[in-house]
């Protein structure tokens, strides 16, 4: 194997292995600060990250007017509002069950083309949509499929978490109008900086300030990974990625993020690592794949 090659998987990979440790940071995180504090703070230092590299690599360029407004919806509804939707969710929700659902994207993916733009599902697709519905309510359930006639299936953090997968569904889906008109790394820059100054207007007017007078050595560092490395250098990398391999081989590697989501927060946690979670993780796995195909 070619070592540029090679340095491109390792690039995929670390990245992958970053977002998925990254819903166990989050959980450390919430002990201490407000989901709103914690997206203000990781953004206010990955966007300056991502700004350098994008300068240095001469791909920062100012869009017009109008693309800056569609930009600014973008980061109100993909960043802002999901982060939200994502932050909330893990108060209540587990991590390793955060990492399944988030896995599910492709399949919401695929039926708002079904359901916006008639596109055919076909055979294959409908069992891989119902396969991956499965495995999500055992995750969710950890097996005790009775709940779900007791009225106790899921916490509100899973339902929140479901959410923001259609929601990024749905970012995915309306970014394609700009992403053939800029780079991948020009639209999430300018999409994250208009999302930052939502973000900083909420940050503001609710408890923000003053949770930063409450964090420790620890919450910082807690913080400046999910900043600097999460959302800054995790994302160069996998722009990179993008850029040398297709769609369809970079996506493989997402499949490994909730594996190192609940190998991490078993160790970090003391998440206990159940057979209805791997099977239930195997599913949904297998029913995106056949979707994918």
């Amino acid at each position: 194997m070619p070592e540029k090659r090679f340095v491109v998987y390792l690039k995929a990979l670390a990245a992958v292995v970053v977002w998925g440790a990254s819903f166990i940071v989050t959980k450390l995180a919430l002990r201490d600060l407000t989901p709103m504090t914690v997206v203000w703070l990781r953004f206010t230092i990955g966007l300056p990250v991502l700004a350098v590299a994008m300068v240095r690599r001469r791909e920062l360029a100012l869009p017009a007017p109008r693309e800056l407004l569609i930009f600014a919806f973008l980061g109100l509804q993909g960043i802002t509002f999901h982060q939200w939707l994502q932050s909330n969710g893990l108060v209540t929700a587990r991590a390793t069950t955060t990492a399944w659902i988030v896995t599910t994207v492709p399949i919401f993916i695929v039926l708002l083309g079904r359901f916006f733009l008639k596109e055919k599902l076909g055979f294959i697709r409908t069992v891989g949509i119902v396969l991956a519905a499965l495995g999500v309510v055992l995750v969710v359930s950890r097996g005790e499929l009775h709940l779900l006639t007791s009225g106790q299936f899921g916490t509100k953090g899973d339902f929140l978490i479901l959410i923001s997968a259609v929601n990024w569904a749905v970012f995915s889906v309306l970014s394609r109008s700009v992403l053939g008109r800029h780079p991948a790394s020009r639209v999430m820059f300018f999409v994250m900086a208009s999302a930052w100054v939502f973000n900083t207007f909420f940050f503001l007017a609710g408890s923000g300030p003053a949770d930063l007078l409450r964090m420790t050595l620890s919450t910082w560092a807690v913080i400046a990974f999910l900043g600097f490395i999460c959302s800054g250098l995790a994302y160069i990398y996998w722009f990179d990625v993008l850029k040398a391999l297709p769609a369809s081989q970079a996506g493989v590697f997402l499949y490994i993020e909730p594996l190192v989501a609940m190998a991490v927060a078993a160790v970090v946690l003391g998440e206990a690592v159940t057979i209805p979670s791997l099977a239930g993780g195997a599913i949904i796995l297998l029913g995106v794949w056949l979707v994918n195909r």
